[in-house]
């Protein structure tokens, strides 16, 4: 019941705060395609308490008009076998210069392997329907708030049929550390309520960029706080080597 009235005022705060902050916004209709190419020791899902505990191949793409964009990403096994896809559909409720306010939707499918006489090894695909909100204030002009919400169902059975995410974090950007290199790092403590069991977890996003080359190392960690929820791993990690692209202006 917390979980539920906590939810509904933060649904209500963001439809308030949408009412007077919109007139402020200054989106242009400019149109841009970005997209990364990224390979990992360890694939980290969208949560971070999930992971595949193998290598992976990670493609996102990007294409954003005005306040909506399109945004899939695509997951794979180095072995080729296809782990999850998402395919993003995102506006920006509120764009001003020191609060934002997202929100999203995808359609998620997501992969695993399972015996299947007389078969034998296939691919079960799994459909889910999240959406998200995500409001931003900027502190300064490297330094953010955040508050992130995820609901998701699954459609299968078998999948999880309600998956609550609530994160509070904070982001730091483009940090000076040498002549060519910048530093950002992400923070976060976040609820997780899968249908029933229930955990609390710290994760964190490590990324150096190049300022010459389009080239960012990243590295995400997550840490069990506490938890009932089957099959979380009390301590996550990886690296990831990300080549970006981009076409057109913001």
């Amino acid at each position: 019941m917390k979980t539920q009235i906590s939810i509904l005022l933060f649904c209500f705060l963001g439809t308030t705060c949408l009412s007077f902050a919109q007139t402020s916004d200054s989106t242009k209709h400019s149109s841009v395609l970005s997209g990364s190419i990224g390979v990992t020791n360890n694939g980290i899902s969208l949560i971070p308490s999930f992971s595949l505990e193998k290598p992976a191949a990670i493609f996102n793409m990007s294409w954003q008009k005005g306040r909506f964009s399109f945004d899939p990403e695509l997951t794979f096994s180095l072995e080729g076998k296809p782990w999850y896809q998402l395919y993003w559909f995102r506006y920006k409720l509120v764009s001003s210069s020191t609060f934002q306010m997202g929100a999203g939707t995808h359609l998620g499918l997501n992969f695993r392997s399972k015996f299947l006489p007389p078969i034998g090894e296939s691919i079960i695909t799994e459909r889910y329907l999240v959406g998200e909100l995500s409001p931003t204030y900027s502190i300064t002009k490297r330094t953010s708030l955040g508050l992130y919400y995820l609901h998701g169902r699954g459609f299968d059975i078998g999948t999880t049929q309600a998956l609550h995410f609530i994160g509070l974090n904070t982001t730091f950007t483009d940090i000076n550390l040498v002549k060519n290199l910048l530093l950002s790092l992400t923070p976060q403590v976040y609820y997780l309520k899968a249908y029933g069991p229930e955990g609390v977890y710290f994760t964190s996003t490590f990324s150096l960029k190049m300022k010459t080359a389009p080239i960012t190392l990243k590295s995400t960690i997550n840490k069990v706080i506490q938890t009932r929820i089957p099959g979380s791993k009390d301590f996550l990690w990886n690296l990831v080597l990300t080549y970006s692209f981009q076409k057109g202006n913001r």
